[in-house]
C-alpha cells in the first residue's frame, strides 16, 4: 500500500429533511465501495479541488454523486476535523457542511456512481446511523461534536 505523501482535504456534507409523517431529521449515507473505507458509511462528499470553496465542492459532490441539486446560499459550514488514518496510511482534513432540503424532493436522489457505492443511498436518523460501521471521519464527528441540528 503506498503512503500518502499530503494531507487532503475532503468535504462530506450533512444533506437533511424533515420527515412530515413523523417530524424525524433524516440525512443521506451510502455504503462506500471501491475506495479507501471500503463498506463503511459515509456522507456523500469528495475531495476539493484546487480554488474550490467549501459549499462549491458541497454542491458540486451531491450532484455527482446523489442527483440532488442544492442551493449554494443553503449550504452551511459546521466544522473541519483532523482525520489520521494510521490503518490505511491516509491523512485528511474533513470539512462538514450541512443542507436542509424540502421533502419534496428527496424523491430525486439516485446512484450517479454505482462504482463508489454498495447499494443506494440510505435516509436514516441519528438513532440509526449510531449502529452502522462508519466511516472513520463520519464516526469521529458523531464521537466528539454537537449532533443538536440533525434531531
Amino acid at each position: 500500500m503506498a503512503v500518502q505523501e499530503h494531507v487532503r482535504v475532503g468535504v462530506g456534507c450533512f444533506v437533511t429533511y424533515r420527515d412530515p409523517n413523523d417530524g424525524k431529521q433524516r440525512f443521506l449515507i451510502g455504503q462506500r465501495k471501491g475506495s479507501h473505507g471500503a463498506n463503511t458509511y459515509g456522507l456523500p462528499g469528495g475531495h476539493l479541488d484546487m480554488f474550490e470553496d467549501f459549499e462549491t465542492c458541497a454542491q458540486r459532490e451531491i450532484l455527482e454523486e446523489t442527483n440532488l441539486t442544492l442551493d449554494k446560499e443553503k449550504i452551511q459550514f459546521i466544522t473541519a476535523l483532523n482525520n489520521i488514518m494510521q490503518a490505511e496510511q491516509k491523512h485528511y482534513v474533513t470539512i462538514f457542511m450541512y443542507n436542509q432540503i424540502d421533502y419534496k424532493t428527496i424523491g430525486h436522489v439516485k446512484v450517479m456512481e454505482p462504482e463508489k457505492l454498495q447499494g443506494t443511498w440510505q435516509w436514516v436518523t441519528i438513532e440509526q446511523v449510531k449502529n452502522l460501521n462508519l466511516f472513520s471521519p463520519l464516526q469521529k464527528f458523531i464521537e466528539e461534536q454537537d449532533l443538536s441540528f440533525l434531531d
